[in-house]
């Protein structure tokens, strides 16, 4: 049987960078957008008014950890990364509810140590939310890392890690550098994996039909793992210019986590001088957003939620206000949002709103004056014209 509704929205920003549009009809049948116009709306349809709303397509946060919360609690903090999948799962439960109340219909998690969020997707079929995960991640032994995944056995190398691991994830997650610092402005790592490691690392997920996310900070991390084939650098904290260039020569996505910094800043005291590093670190971050915009890097929005002070869900939309910040206008950062985070998932039926795509929506209260924070709390969201919040 088929169902037709039509929604009638006040503006409608279609997820391509085009200016938003007023007054715009659109035709859903049987979960998938028909039409777009400004005709009225056919009587026999089921008329859904949201003229007082801006309709935007279903984001992606293309950055986060299931397992974990956004906690200032210390104790929390580290009692939740090493449990088990039986106390795991109901978390991991809270934190999609949590995504599509802010508009959040797409994730692509980061990995945790007991690849619970990977189980969880594999054996919860029907969530509303799509979910890419990539379970345990990898890194190097004696490396940063032991809470997102594992090293190779011993005498094991990358690539044939990937290869006989056997736990099919939707992508392959790589850490390929350290943290920042927080005390010292800029101090950068070494890379965890050699340009060859990863060149035949990226080779082996080919392989298998997947692509490698990899952590990156600093110069040489990043233009190793660029050099490589990694589909996306996550973070790229004080990567410089030059990495920025051959990102956009080569077609690899930048998912730039500056709410992280953010969120660490605000969760922590003033006069501890680790906020005044967090702040510091934020301004370098969206140096490079800004010059990234210029150059043409194709970026995607992911927020690390699970990381102190950077909830699911909500902080998106934080993310969303730092890109404007750093000079991208809201058609812009919708389009990172939503079409490059679909794109990069891989979801090639979502992210705009056109004829032919799916009817994953969500309705913001009021204009886009009103965005991106009033994604706070959304009207409504629909994922394949079923509304879900």
């Amino acid at each position: 049987m088929t169902s037709i509704i039509q929604i009638k929205a006040g503006w409608l920003i279609d997820g391509t960078s085009a200016p938003a549009a007023e007054n715009v009809i659109l035709t859903i049948e049987n979960g998938v957008i028909k039409s777009l116009d400004h005709a009225g709306p056919k009587e026999s349809a089921s008329i859904l008014d949201y003229s007082g709303c801006t309709i935007l397509p279903g984001l992606t946060d293309a950055h986060v950890h299931l397992v974990m919360s956004g906690t200032t609690d210390m104790a929390i903090r580290e009692t939740q990364l090493f449990v088990a999948y039986e106390k795991s799962a109901p978390v991991i439960e809270r934190h999609l509810k949590e995504s599509l109340k802010s508009g959040v219909t797409s994730i692509r998690d980061g990995g945790d140590w007991g690849g619970h969020a990977l189980r969880f997707v594999r054996e919860n079929g029907d969530i509303p939310v799509m979910a890419k995960c990539a379970g345990k991640a990898w890194r190097a032994d004696k490396r940063y890392g032991k809470l997102v995944g594992r090293p190779p056995k011993d005498g094991q190398t990358l690539a044939g890690a990937i290869a006989e691991d056997g736990q099919n994830p939707d992508f392959i997650k790589v850490v390929g550098s350290g943290l920042n610092s927080l005390i010292e402005f800029g101090k950068q790592t070494p890379p965890q994996f050699s340009r060859e490691e990863l060149s035949q690392a990226v080779q082996a997920a080919k392989k298998l039909g997947l692509e490698i996310m990899i952590h990156a900070n600093g110069d040489e991390p990043v233009r190793i793992a660029v050099e490589a084939g990694c589909q996306s650098v996550e973070h790229g904290f004080f990567m410089g210019q030059d990495n920025l260039k051959r990102m956009a020569d080569n077609g690899t996505v930048w998912v730039p986590t500056a709410v992280t910094m953010e969120g660490y800043a605000q969760s922590i005291l003033d006069d501890d001088p680790k906020k005044a590093g967090a702040l510091k670190n934020l301004d370098a971050q969206m140096e490079l957003i800004s010059q990234a915009r210029e150059l043409g890097v194709t970026m995607a929005l992911g927020t690390d939620a699970g990381s102190t002070g950077v909830h699911h869900g909500r902080s998106l939309w934080r993310e969303m206000a730092l890109f404007m910040k750093a000079g991208f206008s809201l058609e812009e950062v919708i389009c990172a949002a939503a079409k490059n985070g679909a794109d990069l998932l891989g979801l090639n039926d979502q992210g705009t709103i056109a004829p032919c795509k799916a009817a994953t929506l969500v309705m913001a209260k009021g204009s886009p004056q009103d965005l991106p924070a009033s994604l706070q709390q959304p009207a409504a969201v629909m994922v394949r014209g079923k509304q879900v919040v």
